[in-house]
């Protein structure tokens, strides 16, 4: 058993460089995945690298040898599109070979288009159908309290499922019962699969809607690894109330011509994209 469990070092300068470092791999693997497959979502894995670089080499405890072992953290990715992202972070993080990389979407792989816990080491839950994320990690963190166990739950949500019904049940339920170890995060990207949030269903003011619902909400630049790092430490100092992490993205983020673009929600690049692409993320 190798625990990886780094909550505890400093948000140093060499730490935040790491980070980074890890960020731009996620990228780079989501797009080549996508590309390869000839599907996927490539705008949504790479407005949410950041987060999941702080998450995974950096907040989370988990053993990549033993995946379900009980005192791990648990991650939900609700925005199950974006699993590009996570099949990089778990990689590199060691809980299956980089070559499955390159199997994304294809018959037979254990990397589906949408996370898969029944095949793929790592992922805690089965999601894709938008919503109910948040509702497992629900369940999982009062299990962690009934449990009497010290771990905590976290769930990334896309802005696009606010417009989902079971999201807001949740988040009241999570108030109810005082789940203090529960953090939702929402990567708000301003953009889903048919256009910009706001032009189909306005959602603002978010934050104040999160906070009359009982959430401790704490808003942060989801690109700012310092910030998305600061934030998850104040959540685990919160007594009482679940903590919501507003983190303003952008969709495609890292790449000039797929920043802020719709095209690119359900769109992978073409080769000649992804060649400009990568030399972009090159620097």
């Amino acid at each position: 058993m190798v625990i990886f469990d780094r909550k505890a070092e400093p948000h140093t300068p060499s730490l935040l460089r790491e980070l980074a470092e890890k960020a731009r791999i996620i990228r780079r693997d989501s797009l080549i995945m996508t590309t390869e497959a000839g599907s996927g979502h490539p705008g949504g894995s790479l407005s949410c690298a950041d987060i999941l670089s702080v998450l995974y080499f950096h907040h989370l405890r988990y053993d990549p040898s033993n995946p379900r072992w009980e005192g791990r953290d648990r991650f939900i990715l609700s925005k199950g599109h974006a699993c590009p992202a996570l099949y990089s972070a778990l990689s590199l993080a060691g809980f299956f070979p980089r070559e499955w990389l390159r199997t994304l979407r294809k018959f037979g792989s254990p990397l589906q288009g949408h996370p898969d816990s029944t095949s793929t080491p790592g992922v805690e839950a089965s999601t894709g159908s938008l919503g109910q994320g948040l509702s497992i990690g629900c369940g999982m963190a009062l299990a962690a309290r009934l449990d009497g166990r010290d771990y905590r739950v976290y769930v990334l949500m896309g802005d696009g499922e606010m417009d989902e019904g079971q999201v807001w049940e949740a988040a009241m339920f999570a108030a109810h019962q005082r789940l203090d170890n529960l953090v939702g995060i929402v990567d708000r990207n301003r953009i889903q699969l048919d256009g910009f949030t706001e032009e189909i269903v306005g959602l603002e003011p978010l934050a104040e809607k999160w906070r009359s619902f009982g959430w401790n909400v704490l808003e942060v630049d989801g690109h700012d690894l310092l910030q998305v790092a600061e934030a998850l430490d104040e959540a685990e100092r919160i007594k009482g109330k679940p903590t919501l992490i507003l983190a303003r993205t952008v969709k495609g983020k890292g790449v000039s011509f797929m920043e802020n673009q719709v095209k690119y929600h359900g769109t992978p690049l073409t080769r000649e994209e992804l060649e400009r692409a990568l030399k972009e993320l090159e620097g």
